[in-house]
């Protein structure tokens, strides 16, 4: 696929490939994991929190001079997508303490395989506001999507949503430039493609299971 103009894919180093060798080698350590993981996620924070819009601000340096700089022109919110996402909320609340975050609980109906809502709470006032959705995976979209929709049902514009995903399949990016082609998407890998199930190849297994412990192995596909 083409890379739309509003998917953006952090820098291909050397060092960002080594932070995924060590958490998608299926014998990594859950402590290794998260570590590892937490590092990958403030790389896709900074970056994603770069897309917001910013204002002009001046400041005095201890010299006197003027500094011409900027500050965010409106705080950031963010919304986790249970539970995947809530991993990762402790990076991001480092980074900015006080943060506002909001929660949002999307499920895979067993029968009809479509997105359910489960279960929401978010700032009242998130419409006024730009806001980082938080969730790990971008396989189908289909939850991700579910989730854009809450936030559009409650007056966030489009455009003022970025998305931050640890992995996308290139099918999840072509569904949400299709659907919601205002949306900014922040990502640190673009996978080959899904399989037949829809799991993301080379992958990373199931993430809030490896991350949160639930499991003894990443070798999930």
């Amino acid at each position: 696929m083409t890379t739309a103009p509003n998917v953006h894919v952090l820098p291909q180093t050397d060092q960002l490939r080594a932070l995924h060798t060590v958490i998608r080698d299926r014998a990594c350590t859950q402590q290794d994991f998260v570590t590892h993981s937490r590092r990958v996620f403030r790389l896709l924070l900074e970056a994603a929190l770069d897309l917001l819009p910013f204002a002009k601000k001046e400041v005095s340096t201890p010299i006197g001079a003027v500094y011409e700089g900027l500050e965010p022109a409106r705080d950031p919110y963010a919304v986790s997508v249970v539970r995947a996402g809530e991993a990762m909320e402790t990076e991001l609340r480092d980074m900015m303490p006080g943060i506002r975050v909001g929660k949002i609980l999307i499920q895979r109906d067993k029968q009809t395989k479509l997105p359910h809502l489960y279960y929401k709470h978010l700032p009242d006032d998130i419409a006024d506001h730009p806001v980082l959705l938080l969730e790990p995976m971008l396989a189908t979209a289909g939850s991700a999507l579910a989730a854009v929709d809450v936030l559009l049902e409650q007056g966030v514009q489009e455009e003022r949503i970025v998305l931050v995903d640890l992995l996308a399949s290139p099918q999840g990016l072509q569904r949400v430039a299709d659907e919601r082609p205002h949306l900014q998407i922040i990502t640190s890998s673009i996978e080959e493609r899904l399989t037949e199930h829809a799991f993301m190849l080379p992958g990373i297994g199931d993430f809030g299971d490896r991350f949160f412990g639930t499991t003894d192995s990443g070798a999930r596909p």
